[in-house]
């Protein structure tokens, strides 16, 4: 078994901020994250700057698509994007137009869960649509409320899902001293952010986040 993918999220407020830990931190990165903060910051801007530098890596847009999915999965796609994300709120109308557009540019989609759009038949749904990616998440809000833990339903739900044959990511502040809690279970992706581009030096962080990732192999 390979070792889970590195993806480094850059949610930071502007450009600048985000490009220079990933100028430190880009050579142990499988898969560059232009996060929802960024992008709102910077517009599609941010894709095709860090394209322009790492011409061949995936780059996930995380523009979190409800609606208006061919539109704005076009404009994803069009300024360098490998995958764009949708919430798991979208209709499946939406998905549909999103994974649609993404089949024109050898391009995927992935999909967030959240406790109140999921279910085991959607994901089936989404799956049958041609989305090849979702996210098990422990969200930022209860991280901050004192939520630290990844339950036993979490760690299900990346069996469960990988079952139906997706790529499954993990995110949530995750870092590099909790990856073990991962150990047997089939994780794809690791999405780290703060833990990378906070970082005093963000490629020592990202160099421990994989000699994480390696003891899951």
């Amino acid at each position: 078994m390979n070792r889970p993918q590195l993806q480094i999220a850059l949610d930071t407020r502007d450009l600048p901020a985000a490009l220079a830990p990933l100028a430190r931190a880009g050579e142990h990165v499988d898969i560059i994250e232009c996060g929802t903060v960024l992008i709102l910051g910077e517009g599609l801007r941010a894709v095709r700057e860090v394209r322009a530098i790492f011409p061949d890596k995936p780059i996930l847009a995380d523009i979190r698509i409800a609606e208006a999915g061919s539109i704005l999965a076009r404009h994803a796609f069009e300024a360098g994007a490998s995958l764009v994300s949708c919430v798991a709120g979208a209709s499946m109308t939406t998905i549909e137009q999103v994974v649609a557009v993404a089949g024109e540019f050898g391009g995927d989609v992935q999909v967030e869960l959240n406790d109140d759009h999921y279910t085991l038949d959607k994901a089936k749904a989404w799956r049958a649509a041609g989305v090849g990616h979702v996210i098990v998440k422990r969200s930022r809000d209860l991280e901050a409320s004192g939520v630290l833990e990844w339950t036993e339903r979490d760690l299900q739900r990346v069996s469960d899902l990988k079952e139906l044959g997706f790529t499954v990511s993990v995110t949530g502040g995750i870092k590099a001293r909790e990856l073990d809690v991962f150990q047997g279970y089939p994780v794809d992706i690791v999405i780290a952010g703060r833990e990378i581009v906070g970082a005093e030096n963000p490629r020592e962080a990202a160099a421990a986040m994989v000699a994480g990732l390696e003891r899951l192999a």
